[in-house]
């Protein structure tokens, strides 16, 4: 069948034109996107400036007194004793007007007071009323009993036996010089003087009637049980 087409229709010859044309259309689009140019926008910054309308504090000017200097004390009136010739004055200074470089002057000796000596009060070891614990033996046993703490060294060496102290009871019945006469170590011994030292006041002995300072020895037994 044969094909019946116009040649105005025909595009076929014009095809060299419109491949021209696209060419020439392809070329500026690549020259606009060569040439195109961007701008980066500029950032600003937000600042804030405040303003103080507050009124500015105004510092008074202060005149400082200077005070006067305290007056002087007063003079010091030395008084004078005039005595007779015939009194004997104490402490007496024997100035010789007529002295020159070569009179003699004795050495100056100056007083030493002796200090008096206090006597120390006898210790007795027996007296005839012996010092007493207040309560008696029942309640020196039971302080002893209730004071004591057995020495953790002493009870982990299983260490036990009797520490022999000696102390003095005073006339007012105070406890002073503690001493160990036999101990047994491991803290035991410690531990005795320092339940010794927390007694209270005993009832001090008397000899004669009046109360004197008594040498007291007492044997502290230490024993574990169990």
């Amino acid at each position: 069948m044969e094909a019946k087409k116009s040649k105005k229709a025909d595009l076929e010859n014009k095809k060299a034109v419109f491949l021209q044309i696209g060419f020439v259309i392809a070329l500026a689009i690549v020259l606009l996107a060569f040439n195109y140019k961007t701008y980066e926008r500029s950032s600003t910054l937000d600042i804030q400036v405040q303003v103080d309308h507050a009124p500015e504090e105004i510092i008074p000017v202060t005149k400082q007194e200077i005070k006067p200097p305290p007056p002087p004390p007063p003079a010091q009136i030395t008084i004078i004793n005039i005595v007779e010739d015939d009194v004997e004055v104490e402490d007496e200074i024997v100035i010789d007007v007529e002295a020159d470089q070569t009179t003699e002057i004795p050495d100056f000796v100056p007083v030493v007071e002796e200090e008096e000596e206090v006597e120390e009060l006898e210790i007795f070891t027996v007296v005839e009323s012996m010092p007493e614990f207040p309560g008696g033996d029942a309640a020196r046993m039971k302080f002893l009993q209730e004071n004591i703490k057995y020495p953790q060294l002493a009870r982990e060496s299983g260490i036990q036996g009797t520490v022999y102290v000696t102390f003095v009871v005073e006339t007012n019945g105070g406890v002073t010089d503690v001493r160990v006469l036999r101990g047994i170590g491991g803290g035991c011994d410690e531990e005795a003087v320092r339940v010794i030292q927390s007694m209270p006041k005993w009832i001090p002995g008397k000899q004669r009637g009046k109360p004197v300072r008594v040498q007291f020895n007492m044997p502290i037994r230490f024993t574990l049980q169990g």
